[in-house]
């Protein structure tokens, strides 16, 4: 059996976790201005917007499915065995849970009220509107219904947390000896040069080929299928329990990105074996990632911390900003660029200085709450001391 020399906390994932948590600002940040319908738009369109949307919307919501399955391995290792299980339900619970029920009744409502109003589906003020928040499940600008019960963006959180609550008996067996031994011999065999290249692409291009996409579990509104970002996610975790195979990763990144850059011209030029593409440039961000990137530093520490709070509440902040700026008159580079600084100047100083040090606040945006630092009992006779 292989033996792991793997530590419970990786820089890498770390800093790629807050890399696509960017991709997914700039990919929200642009959608003003191309041309599918959305919350609040630009009167230009362009189609040069579109591509840059369509080609980050390939691979970015996959690549952080593959995080997550990533760190979802390592969290299965805190607490005792007795108490596993429940200290990991209750951490998706407040972490994932929390956030997306109130991001659900709170700061998606204007995100709501703002897409009626774009798209001319309702006129009237915000307060008119909130009695008709419930009408209807929203399911995209161009359709009926107004109520978000996935919190638009925050799906991510409901289908990670469904996910990670519905496989966690599996992920469990994957961590028993006998787990740990199938888990080996799937991942020794996919280390061999250029095997993982087809093994882990296999099951998403079977989704891609046999499944219903107008189903329920389809892409519309949130891209790819459910099925597929399962398989993303059961990938991280299988990628990440094998240095073996993570070794091969690494040292196959420059074919990685050949393949990626091929596959993204072949999908330009026909439209097709996104799911090809998808994988090629999520194993190009991972080799190179885990080959460069993990270190720490103070600053990861805390990019590592506001990251959730950010990804919760950028979209909010984008589209009451960017709402108004397209109405301006002037360049549209400039609205964008407009949107995008203050958008992000926005969302760093709301979490710097309303959530990151307010424990309430912290739990509402899936953050564990700060610890009290107890006082030594010297300091305190000596504080005693100096006040008589």
């Amino acid at each position: 059996m292989e033996k792991h020399s793997l530590t419970s906390r990786r820089y890498d994932l770390d800093w790629m976790r807050v890399i696509a948590i960017l991709c997914v600002f700039f990919f929200h940040s642009v959608r003003f201005f191309n041309m599918d319908p959305w919350s609040a738009k630009n009167a230009v369109t362009y189609p040069a917007a579109q591509y840059f949307t369509n080609f980050l919307d390939v691979w970015m919501m996959p690549f952080i499915f593959l995080i997550s399955g990533a760190s979802l391995f390592f969290a299965l290792d805190k607490g005792k065995p007795d108490e596993k299980v429940g200290k990991f339900v209750k951490e998706k619970v407040l972490r994932l849970f929390v956030p997306l029920v109130v991001g659900v009744f709170t700061y998606t409502i204007p995100v709501v009220y703002l897409d009626r109003v774009t798209n001319g589906k309702f006129s009237g003020s915000f307060w008119d509107f909130v009695p008709h928040y419930f009408d209807g499940v929203f399911m995209g600008s161009t359709e009926n219904g107004n109520f978000a019960f996935h919190g638009l963006h925050l799906w991510y959180l409901e289908v990670l947390f469904v996910y990670s609550i519905l496989l966690l008996p599996l992920f469990l067996f994957l961590k028993s000896p006998k787990g740990v031994q199938l888990l080996d011999g799937l991942t020794r065999v996919m280390a061999f040069p250029g095997v993982f290249y087809v093994l882990l692409a296999l099951p998403v291009v079977l989704c891609e080929t046999f499944l219903d996409h107008s189903a329920w579990y389809g892409h519309h509104f949130f891209s790819w299928s459910f099925p597929v970002y399962l398989c993303f996610f059961v990938a991280g975790f299988e990628i990440i329990s094998s240095e073996r195979l993570q070794n091969s990763i690494r040292r196959m990144r420059w074919v990685s990105l050949v393949l990626a850059v091929a596959t993204t011209i072949l999908w330009i030029v026909t439209d097709k074996h996104a799911d090809v593409m998808s994988w090629a440039w999520v194993l190009t961000f991972l080799g190179f990632g885990m080959n460069h990137l993990n270190r720490n530093s103070t600053f990861l520490g805390y990019v590592s911390e506001a990251v959730l709070p950010f990804y919760i509440e950028h979209q909010t902040v984008l589209i009451c900003i960017g709402f108004f700026v397209v109405l301006w008159p002037i360049v549209d580079t400039l609205k964008w660029g407009i949107i995008a600084v203050s958008s992000f100047a926005v969302c760093i100083g709301f979490y710097e200085f309303l959530v990151r040090r307010n424990n309430g606040m912290r739990v509402l945006f899936g953050m564990k709450p700060l610890r009290k630092v107890a006082i030594p009992e010297t300091l305190k006779e000596k504080a005693i001391i100096g006040e008589r």
